[in-house]
């Protein structure tokens, strides 16, 4: 039975520095994209107007 009460500390410690480093990826702009805006009006739009 302790075994189990160490695994699941360990996997709550584990899911906190998984959480702590996507937290921290988001505030220092991991995610931002700053590529596609520029090259959107490059994309083709007229499927999207056939379709209407």
């Amino acid at each position: 039975m302790q075994i189990v009460l160490v695994l699941i500390a360990a996997s709550l410690i584990v899911a906190l520095i998984f959480l702590g480093a996507y937290l921290w990826a988001v505030k220092s702009g991991q995610y931002d994209d700053k590529f596609t805006p520029s090259i959107r009006i490059l994309f083709d739009e007229s499927k999207k107007e056939k379709n209407d």
